[in-house]
């Protein structure tokens, strides 16, 4: 595919056919992905296929614990686990509701039924974290694992397949490693779900470049130069 339409039909995809992908089709999208950049390329990553039953519905599971509590945030209006205005995180506010039952959720209740669910997991010794001592919520880390899960998803676009990445699981780390045998220094940075969709995205809705992209100053003048376009 072109690179343009990849990057503009990249969408969150989560209803698939019940095609099997071939493991010829899953090669190529990894071996496309893993070029993506790391600190000091050190590719900290790994990633788990789950193939069995019983490993799917334990990873359905834990991924639905995780949605519920995604969702109570969501309920009392907040975004999920999100640093205060200092960019500390803090325990959840009490207008945050967990006992409240999520709404219902297609794509985490049917996860098994996702041709391709991959667990994806970094190892923290191989992260330059140049944040960690700064008094706000760290993120650089993820420098060296996010990209390569983007690659994933462009990649498996190319091969006319979609996706989405969701961090539920991660609410459930010590189950999951317990469960894929993650050794000590991994994290569970988050899972993906690949096939063939039902309907691919056509159009994107994104902001215009101007309103993220300024000179000099964040209230600068934003970068023009292209049609208007979402």
């Amino acid at each position: 595919m072109d690179f343009s339409d990849v990057v503009r039909t990249t969408g969150a995809v989560r209803r698939f056919r019940a095609d099997p992908v071939p493991d010829a089709v899953l090669a190529r999208v990894f071996d496309n992905a893993r070029f993506a950049p790391s600190g000091g390329n050190r590719q900290g990553w790994h990633v788990v296929l789950a193939r069995s039953e019983p490993v799917r519905r334990a990873l359905r599971e834990l991924s639905f614990e995780g949605w519920t509590e995604y969702a109570a945030y969501v309920a009392a209006d907040r975004v999920p686990f999100a640093p205060d205005d200092d960019g500390r995180w803090r325990r959840p506010p009490s207008d945050v509701d967990f006992s409240t039952p999520a709404p219902r959720n297609r794509f985490v209740e049917e996860l098994e039924r996702a041709p391709v669910i991959a667990v994806l997991a970094v190892d923290l010794r191989q992260l330059a974290v140049t944040d960690a001592d700064l008094p706000r919520q760290s993120i650089v880390g993820g420098g060296s694992v996010y990209p390569f899960a983007q690659n994933i998803l462009l990649s498996a676009r190319n091969e006319d397949l979609g996706g989405v990445m969701t961090t539920f699981l991660c609410r459930r780390e010590a189950q999951v490693k317990e469960l894929l045998g993650l050794p000590r220094p991994y994290a569970v940075a988050a899972m993906l779900a690949l096939g063939y969709p039902e309907h691919h995205p056509r159009r994107l809705t994104r902001r215009p470049v101007p309103d993220f992209v300024t000179f000099d100053h964040f209230e600068g003048e934003g970068l023009a130069g292209l049609p208007e376009s979402r």
